[in-house]
């Protein structure tokens, strides 16, 4: 089993997530007492937060360059980024890598494409949704159309992630207004709908949803399994 690196805190409410359904997954995979040979390095988000708030990405992919490093020296055989908005940093990330860098759209690209959709709502911080580095990935590697909820939309699915999901409130009024938010897309188009946030998919699921909905978490953590066995899975 190849041992998964991950650089979560970020937040730790999603990370934690991470950790129980990695081991979950290796058991339910391999039986028995096998649990996940996994690596983490859980950063201070309030560190990570203030520099995203005011613009210092370039300073932000430096640190998380340097755990990913730290993760790889370590023994990690492949990096996990614990979030969707600290994938903007990512071309930092992997500069200084060896091992594969799992990135969180890819897994959940070829999860919606599995399905046949095309077009795909997504739902996360604002600099998730606004910015091209996620959606541009999603249209132009995977062929994917993506649509964004309107900006008061937007921003209410932001303000719930920062001041309610990350520190661990969970909220039936923002519930209700995320699935309200959801129908809008779906009215527009939406196929299915991405939780492009590794925090959402504790407060709404897939029995919430008319639509189907692509948990990224879920599905980052599928692919880094997928990676840890592969060599077992070979005849």
């Amino acid at each position: 089993m190849r041992t998964i690196g991950i650089i979560g805190g970020m937040s730790w409410e999603s990370t934690q997530y991470y950790y129980r359904y990695l081991n979950e997954s290796i058991k339910q995979r391999l039986g028995g007492l096998h649990s996940a040979r996994v690596l983490i390095s859980s950063l201070d988000f309030a560190d990570i937060a203030a520099m995203q708030q005011e613009g210092h990405w370039h300073q932000a992919g430096v640190k998380l360059a340097h755990e990913a490093r730290r993760l790889e020296v370590a023994g990690a055989e492949c990096i996990v980024l614990a979030t969707n908005t600290m994938h903007k940093v990512v071309d930092q990330i992997e500069h200084v890598l060896t091992v594969p860098f799992l990135h969180i759209a890819d897994a959940t690209a070829l999860a919606v494409k599995r399905r046949g959709l095309h077009r795909i709502g997504l739902l996360g911080t604002q600099y998730t949704m606004e910015q091209e580095f996620y959606a541009g990935r999603l249209s132009m590697q995977h062929g994917l159309e993506v649509l964004v909820p309107a900006l008061e939309e937007r921003q209410l699915v932001h303000r719930v992630i920062y001041q309610e999901l990350c520190q661990g409130r969970l909220e039936p009024e923002s519930r209700r207004h995320y699935l309200e938010i959801i129908a809008s897309l779906q009215a527009r188009g939406a196929e299915g709908v991405i939780l492009g946030c590794t925090e959402i998919g504790l407060l709404i699921t897939q029995a919430d949803s008319p639509l189907p909905l692509f948990d990224t978490a879920a599905l980052h953590i599928e692919a880094a399994v997928d990676f840890a066995l592969d060599h077992q899975c070979q005849p």
